[in-house]
Order: C-alpha cells, then structure tokens, then sequence
C-alpha cells in the first residue's frame, strides 16, 4: 500500500505496515553490578536464602556472550544487506465541478502521486531484493536505497499477494552488494532473542531488540497462507519488508505486521518465516509466479468432542471432511474421516499448518501422509497437484412437511426449490436441509445454520428429513454430524 507510513486495516484491531527500511547499530548495555552482600550479622528472614544476590544478564546478552560475539557484532553482520524501497504511482481523479469556477471549469481529470516506504532485504550479490508485496503493489516507480546510500532503481521480479512476498531486482552497476544468510527459522525457540531492522516512520535506520513470543501463528486473516512468528521486537510503520535476525546475523523473518489498537507498536509484531519465504522467493525467480501443491481436500482441526465422537485416541492432527472427486487426495484413496498427523514426516497440528506443509511442497510431488482411518495408523502416498486459481474448484424426493423442532432444529427434505433458496450445489442430491435453528438450541450451540445440509448422521447416510430424524434419536449424549456447507463439508458434534 502507497501511503507513506500510514497502516492499512487487516481485521478488527490488526493492522499491517505500509512500509519501511532498515538499519542502525546498537551498544550492548553491560549487567548490572552485583549489589553487595548483607552484613553478616543481620539475620536472613525466614525461608530465604543466604548470600550475595547474584544479578543475571539479560537474555540477549547471556546468548551473545556464549557466542563470543555481542550484539553489535551481530547488527555489524546483517546491516548491509538491509536497504530502503520508496515508492510510488500516479492515481488519477476527477475533480468535481465548481460554479465560482465559471462556466467550462473544473471536472477533468487530475494527476497525483501517492508515495510509499518500506523495507527489504538483499538476498544476492546481483542485487535480488526480498520484501512485501504490499510495499511495492501497484508501484509505476520502485527505489531502493542501501546502507550506505546508494540509489537504485528497481523492478519487480514477481509478487505472491497470498503470502505478502515480492522479489525485486536492482537496476544498473550494483557492485559491493552484501546479502544476506538465510537461518532456519525452523530451529527457532520460543524465547530466542531476534533483532528487527526497520526505519520506523521514516526517522532513520534502527535495530530494536526481542524474543520469539509465539511460533506457526496462523488464521489472523492478514493474508491467505500465514505462519508467522510472532515477536516482542518493537516493530512499527516502516518496517514491512525489513530483516528479522537471530543472534548469529541470519535472516529469520520478513516483518510484515502487527496487532495494534493504536496503529502503532504494542508489543505484537508478525514475520514470514525464513523457511517459509525461501521457496516462494525461489519460485518467483524462476517462473515469475508461486506453484502450490494442492491434495483436494476440506479440512477441518479436532477437538475433544470431535475425537470422541470419531473414536480417535487423541485430538491430535487435522481431520478430512470432504475430499474432492478425482483430485490428488481421492486419487490416492484418502477418505472422509481420514485425520492426518503428518506431512512428508512433518506434524500437523492446525489447518494452516496442513496447508501451508502441501502449498510448500509444491505440484506434481509424491508425499507421504500418515493418517489416522477407524483407529488405525497408515501412510498414504500422495501426488499432489497444482492449487488451481479459483477457489471454488476445489435431487430430492416430493416434499416432505418441516418436522418439529428436534433440539432445535427444523428441517425439510432436500428440493429444488430450498437448492436454490439457500444456494445448495447442484451435486447435491440427497439429505436433510436445515430451515431453521432455535437461538441457544444444541443445534446452535453446535453452529449448524440454515441452509446446511445434513448428509450423515454418526457415520451413516441421511436419505432425508425423516432418515435424520431416526438416526439421530437412537443414540444419546452426542451426535456427530455430517453437513454439507457451500462448496464442502463439515463434521458438527451436537450435545443433545
């Protein structure tokens, strides 16, 4: 987004940077001296311990000083690689029409440029620049500025919106040029002191200091695959696209966000993962575009409720509720009720994180998945196709009259005329639809909303309202629930 350092609006009260740079050196502060021990003659108070109090270092400085090296050595190694990106373009407006103008004044179109700042990070020699999408969407003029301040144009190499990553190249004799060395961001611990590189509202490089405050943050709704790490590292407007280090000068992070109700730092900065932005930065070198795997699938994550009533030992992994007719998954005999623990050996403990394991892999790539099916453990091969560009590709008897509420729940069998009332796919040919649900109900407690489609009842299928009626009275306690909803479907426990 062009607009200086202002934040744009993500959800609520997130908001993402609109730009920034990075740089800046720090001093490291020594520890604190050692306060002296209490006389020997006045007693301790009860339960505590005798002696001199000993005075820990600060985290970042018990980490530098196992390394050898202090954190300016650190600021010293990852500095250079970390440059400024102006842009702009050129929006054109009508100005409205005014009669103290005279006759034939006003209302022709007019010209202004709208400027933007940001950040990035120089990944090659040759002068490869990582950033946000957003720093450089829409840009007519790209302009990085290094540390030691040369100007250069730049171009875009290709963007990815869904992940917020672009890859710019830097125009003209690019000489000296240090870039910088990728971590694994995988290795990261929650504590790990980083250190952020930014120009935060355009003052001028600076290095602030945290730790990783949380790993594998996901369905935040700032962009379509998210895995961020989360840190406490003062981040502000004008640092998205700038480097998050780790304590041996490596890339660990793109800064991309923050939470705030404030528009400014609160404590709750996001980066892209290192690992995570390696192989989209990869993909758009070479192809201009970001090929994703895709297994054609609706998932859903497992909770107690889900797990018990799905006989599973644990609520671990993420459970399969619909898979997509001659897609990879249904190629490879993957089934509804299928959960998977795994990912080619990695854990799978959230939606996002499935899907951003498959997107990683990439297209025509056979990867093992270990599931869970009736109990029991087994490894599914997968070849995995590419994510196709729209989303979306991923009849009843006579009527029957609304049954009584059933914990409240009303219901109708499937027709044409609810399929079109409640916008139902055509695929779908039988089932009871859910007309209504009773406020404070189990059903709603469950979620379930009208226009659903009930198609299993605890495993079997629901011919129609009067079929769900008699599966559902037969047991009690819980009730699991199959239900077809927009272009997938769902598993819903309803407590009766």
């Amino acid at each position: 987004m062009l607009v200086g350092t202002k934040l744009r609006t993500i959800t609520r009260t997130r908001w993402a940077f609109a730009a920034l740079a990075l740089a800046g050196s720090a001093a490291c502060t020594p520890p604190a001296t050692n306060p002296p021990a209490k006389d020997s003659q006045d007693p301790a108070p009860a339960g505590q311990a005798t002696g001199p109090v000993q005075v820990l270092p600060s985290p970042a400085l018990a980490h530098a000083q196992a390394d050898g090296v202090s954190i300016a050595d650190v600021v010293q190694k990852a500095l250079p690689a970390v440059v400024n990106v102006s842009s702009s373009r050129v929006l054109r407006e009508r100005v409205p029409f005014h009669w103290f103008f005279g006759p034939g004044n006003g209302g022709g179109p007019q010209e202004r440029r709208e400027q933007g700042q940001g950040s990035g990070v120089i990944v090659s020699a040759s002068g490869v620049v990582l950033t946000n999408n957003h720093v450089v969407e829409k840009a007519d003029e790209i302009t990085v500025t290094t540390s030691d301040g040369r100007e250069f144009e730049a171009k875009v190499v290709g963007t990815d919106p869904k992940s917020d990553l672009a890859v710019l190249q830097l125009q003209g004799e690019a000489s000296g040029l240090t870039a910088v060395t990728f971590g694994d961001s995988s290795q990261l611990r929650l504590g790990d002191v980083v250190l952020a590189i930014g120009n935060p509202f355009g003052i001028g490089q600076t290095v602030t200091m945290g730790i990783v405050s949380a790993k594998g943050r996901a369905d935040l709704g700032i962009v379509d695959y998210e895995d961020f790490i989360q840190t406490d590292a003062a981040i502000n407007p004008g640092n998205s696209g700038g480097a998050l280090i780790n304590m041996r000068g490596e890339l660990v992070g793109i800064n991309t966000a923050i939470l705030s109700r404030s528009g400014g730092y609160q404590g709750v900065g996001f980066a892209i993962p290192s690992n995570m932005a390696a192989p989209i930065m990869q993909s758009l070198q070479q192809t201009g575009k970001v090929v994703r795997g895709w297994l054609g699938v609706a998932i859903q994550e497992v909770d107690t409720e889900l797990a018990k009533a799905l006989k599973l030992p644990s609520a671990d992994g993420v459970l399969i509720s619909d898979v997509k007719e001659g897609g990879p998954a249904d190629k490879a005999g993957l089934k509804r009720g299928d959960v998977v623990l795994t990912v080619a050996g990695q854990k799978v403990d959230t939606t996002g994180r499935l899907r951003n394991l498959v997107a990683q892999e990439g297209a025509e790539k056979k990867v093992p998945l270990e599931i869970v099916r009736d109990g029991k453990h087994q490894v599914v091969q997968v070849l995995l196709g590419e994510m196709p560009s729209d989303p979306s590709v991923a009849g009843g008897g006579p009527n029957a009259p609304a049954q009584d509420k059933l914990d409240g729940l009303a219901l109708e069998n499937l027709t044409a005329a609810l399929k079109q009332r409640f916008n139902i796919g055509g695929d779908i040919t039988h089932g009871a639809v859910v007309t209504d649900v009773e406020n404070g109900s189990p059903a709603a407690k469950a979620g379930l909303r009208p226009g659903d489609v009930i198609v299993e009842v605890n495993r079997k299928p629901v011919a129609d309202a009067n079929t769900f009626v008699q599966l559902y009275k037969q047991r009690s306690g819980i009730a699991l629930l199959l239900v077809h909803r927009g272009d997938s479907t769902v598993y819903i426990v309803v407590r009766r």
